[in-house]
């Protein structure tokens, strides 16, 4: 089994915590949900975009490249 990373929310890591003391298993995802989550996260962007004009999309990738050269390390 592959180690979990810990969590950079405070309350995610507490709630982990507090699950480990008292013995509680990770609560099981209902495989359900996660197939129908996953299904529109696989078709999400591609149907966005076909949505989204030429003029648009240009505009949110010169947005997104002006972010991104735009950070300071």
């Amino acid at each position: 089994m592959a180690k979990k990373k810990n969590p950079t929310d405070s309350n995610v890591l507490g709630f982990q915590i507090v699950q480990a003391a008292t013995g509680q298993p990770e609560p099981e995802k209902n495989p359900a949900a996660v197939a129908l989550g996953r299904l529109g996260g696989l078709k999400g962007g591609k149907a966005r975009a076909k949505k989204l004009t030429r003029k648009r999309r240009k505009e949110i990738a010169k947005d997104a490249a002006q972010a991104r050269w735009r950070k300071k390390y």
